[in-house]
């Protein structure tokens, strides 16, 4: 069988990997290169932010990825010599305000987590900012260096010979009917399969939309990068609506806004401002940290983050990865099995149904 995945992002990336493993033959084709949309600008976290908030169908798809996140990181290592960095150091946060919610969802889920006292925090946590009242610690939550994710998943695909990439090929038309699928390209190009997979991330909607309309729209986050001495902070830390991540070296990810301004991916001074302070409001010490870069990326934003995976109703032929919102990445192994056990006919590792609402 021959698919034509649309859009080299995680997802792309990750649903070509689940079919040429498989034995089949898959053309992938991007707008502009490899793995540098929002897959490249999010902070790698492989966990949704106070994921006890979530819906059930996200916490499926997320627990399902998170146990294959270690798998997936030592078969690209071993098939690229590319370390992804997976670092499981734990998440802290930081006074959230439905901490029972939390333990709640945390004992029904099975998933570890500490309730910290002020005083063990200060002890174990002696950076961290002086009026925090309370917090919670989940061990098992790790984190990815995302830019070399994607570089791995990229080498890994171009040494099958059943693969092809088609790069800044901007995709005009998309059709299928009960024979064959098609891609129209703006050069003119027209590329055949038997299957489409649309896995563009924001641009996702805009693409489908004379097949089908579908409620995914681009949001916009910006991140901020600072650098401490490797080790200095030692796990991720969320307080209210931001973070900051650490990374083996010391560099420090800061983010991320919330901006509806449609495919808008510039980066503003009073987003900058607002890192900053939250930056400090959550680890002092990067006061004395300067910063080193400040970028954007469009999030595809989708009612309560629950993702579009499977076939549409309207075009035979014609099947959609999208729609993750915030969780692109750490959803993507699950979201990638799901749609790939659909397409080829698999008994599917999740329950499709609340990921079918196409119609």
């Amino acid at each position: 069988m021959r698919v034509l995945v649309v859009g080299g992002g995680i997802n792309g990336l990750l649903t070509a990997r689940e079919l040429v493993l498989a034995g089949h033959e898959v053309v992938l084709v991007e707008r502009g290169e490899v793995g540098q949309e929002s897959s490249w600008a999010g902070g790698g976290i492989i966990s949704p932010l106070y994921p006890w908030r979530y819906a059930p169908p996200v916490t499926a798809l997320a627990r399902w990825a998170q146990s294959a996140y270690p798998a997936l990181s030592q078969a690209l290592l071993a098939e690229t010599g590319i370390d992804v960095e997976l670092n499981t150091c734990g998440m802290l946060f930081l006074d959230a305000h439905d901490e029972r919610d939390a333990l709640a969802w945390a004992q029904q889920q099975s998933v570890p987590v500490e309730r910290i006292a002020p005083a063990d925090l200060y002890q174990r946590w002696p950076g961290v900012a002086a009026d925090v009242k309370h917090a919670l610690f989940m061990p098992h939550v790790a984190n990815v260096r995302n830019p070399r994710l994607l570089k791995a998943l990229n080498v890994a695909l171009q040494q099958h010979t059943r693969y092809q990439v088609i790069t800044q090929a901007d995709v005009s038309h998309i059709e299928g009917d009960t024979s064959q699928a098609r891609v129209k390209l703006a050069d003119g190009r027209v590329l055949e399969a038997d299957q489409v997979v649309v896995c563009a991330g924001a641009w996702s909607a805009l693409l489908l939309a004379p097949i089908q309309s579908l409620p995914i729209a681009p949001v916009r986050g910006q991140m901020q990068l600072y650098k401490l001495s490797p080790g200095q902070l030692p796990c991720m830390i969320q307080r209210g609506a931001h973070y900051v991540i650490p990374r083996l070296d010391g560099h420090v990810l800061c983010g991320s806004t919330l901006e509806h301004v449609g495919f808008d991916k510039s980066t503003t001074e009073h987003a900058a401002q607002t890192l900053r302070q939250a930056a400090l409001s959550i680890w002092p010490a990067l006061a004395q940290a300067p910063l080193i870069q400040q970028w954007s990326g469009l999030r595809p934003g989708s009612a309560n983050g629950i993702p579009f995976i499977g076939a549409l109703s309207k075009q035979p032929r014609v099947w959609i990865n999208a729609g993750q919102f915030r969780n692109g990445l750490v959803l993507a192994p699950a979201s990638a099995r799901l749609l790939a056990d659909q397409l080829l006919g698999r008994t599917p590792v999740i329950d499709p149904a609340p990921y079918q609402s196409l119609g």
